[in-house]
């Protein structure tokens, strides 16, 4: 038990000794009072979506909405899971049912 701790303290004490060196440098002087506050990091902005990006979630709000308002039976009817339901209205929103 004790020589665990001891191998455990021996390598733990070049990493600890260390960690004052691998750390980044710290600023040589704090920012002066008349300089602008640092602002907070800028996030990446989101890219706008696409014409047929947007379609395609207006498809799927529309047909979900749909989905929702139908009932257990109708729903089993209409296909018994979401996703054989989402492709054939997809196809229909989209007009590719031509039948």
């Amino acid at each position: 038990m004790i020589s665990r701790f001891v191998k455990i303290a021996s390598l733990a004490v070049p990493l600890l000794a260390a960690q004052p060196l691998l750390a980044k440098d710290a600023p040589a002087k704090p920012p002066a009072a008349t300089e602008a506050p640092a602002t907070a990091p800028s996030t990446p902005t989101a890219k706008e979506p696409t014409s047929g990006q947007t379609a395609a979630r207006t498809r799927q709000k529309t047909c979900g909405a749909e989905w929702r308002a139908l009932t257990d039976t109708q729903k089993a009817a209409q296909g018994p899971k979401w996703p054989q339901y989402w492709s054939k209205c997809n196809k229909r929103l989209k007009g590719g049912d031509k039948a």
